[in-house]
């Protein structure tokens, strides 16, 4: 146990270092907002020090979750004070803005009364993600980005479920969920092997979002009556998130998909191939050194089918891992946009490679 632990135990509170790393902020942060709102601990050890007891950690935390939802600093810092006091009740206009900021930030005005936090249907924006996200989606990135920092697992799927509600599945993914993976990931790379915890909390509760959104969409309506496409990880590959969301988005579509998950040995890959049939077959690669260039040949060149009906599968490769020019007769979509495109697009509609569009 580290000397602010041991001094938060006791109730002298936690130094502005300790805090900045607990919220995800810098310690400067935490002076400005002390100098400009009066959003400072009560009690200052020896008449200097700051020391941040557990209401006034409560507080920050608030302040921090106002900030990140839209509403501007100012209002924030008096709307956190307030809550600090035990007096939000005394200014309900100041809570319903809170509110309605956050969501007319996104295009959508909740009604007074409503939760803050419940994905209401939203307006359906683009359904696939294409184009640059909006300065206001981009904001909702940046949000989920911060709560994942603060180790805050409510506001985090809180967040996950607006985006979702608001924006649709595939544009959450695009536009919300993977800038805010980025940014946990850069924050990580830059800070030495910190923030590790950071990632995974974060990894997890996408992954449960996108789930969530499968299991959803896969309960409604009757069994296909076509052949399942394949989805799989490259041998040795493990990051699945992106198959996860591109499950999810198909089943929201009705398209059936049969998802094999990370690092599939090439025997189970071919033998599944042959068992299912698929029109088609996604192959995630994340870097290059995962990305099997000839085991996705071989596979695009396999026949299936009963003697006299043979035929192939269309095979695309996704993820960063791939060459932009991988050769004939694969596929090379680099936005869930267009993979959703090609594998909900008849077979003659999309028979040769395609112009990446995003490395």
């Amino acid at each position: 146990m580290s000397a602010d632990d041991e001094q938060e135990t006791t109730g002298v509170g936690v130094a502005t270092g300790f805090l900045a790393r607990r919220l995800g902020v810098s310690p400067t942060t935490l002076r400005s907002w002390d100098r400009r709102y009066g959003l400072g601990p009560a009690v200052r050890a020896d008449g200097r020090h700051r020391r941040w007891s557990p209401d006034d950690v409560a507080m920050v935390q608030e302040m921090c979750r106002l900030t990140a939802a839209g509403l501007p600093p100012a209002e924030a810092a008096r709307a956190a004070k307030e809550s600090a006091r035990g007096r939000v009740a005394a200014s309900p206009a100041l809570a319903v803005r809170a509110r309605t900021t956050a969501r007319t930030r996104t295009g959508v005005r909740i009604p007074e009364g409503s939760s803050p936090t419940a994905p209401g249907p939203g307006t359906p924006g683009s359904p696939t993600g294409t184009g640059p996200p909006s300065a206001d989606v981009a904001q909702e990135g940046r949000g989920l980005a911060r709560a994942a920092v603060r180790l805050d697992a409510r506001a985090v799927q809180e967040r996950l479920a607006t985006a979702v509600g608001t924006h649709g599945l595939a544009r959450a993914w695009e536009d919300v969920m993977v800038p805010a993976l980025r940014a946990v990931g850069r924050k990580w790379e830059s800070s030495g092997d910190r923030y590790v915890e950071v990632e995974h909390l974060l990894t997890w509760h996408v992954s449960a979002t996108l789930r969530h959104a499968y299991v959803s969409a896969a309960g409604n309506g009757p069994p296909a009556a076509v052949s399942p496409v394949l989805l799989a990880c490259t041998p040795g590959e493990q990051h699945t998130l992106p198959l996860e969301a591109l499950n999810a988005a198909l089943a929201e579509r009705r398209v059936p998909a049969v998802t094999l998950g990370g690092a599939v040995p090439p025997e189970a890959l071919m033998a599944a191939v042959q068992r299912v049939g698929p029109p088609a077959v996604v192959l995630w690669s994340q870097s290059w050194s995962t990305a099997n260039l000839p085991l996705a040949r071989h596979l695009a060149a396999t026949r299936w089918g009963v003697r006299g009906a043979r035929t192939r599968s269309r095979v695309l490769l996704c993820g960063p891992g791939w060459d932009t020019q991988p050769g004939p007769g694969l596929l090379r979509p680099c936005q869930l946009a267009e993979v959703l495109r090609l594998l909900t697009a008849p077979d003659d509609r999309a028979t040769g490679p395609t112009t990446p569009t995003r490395s």
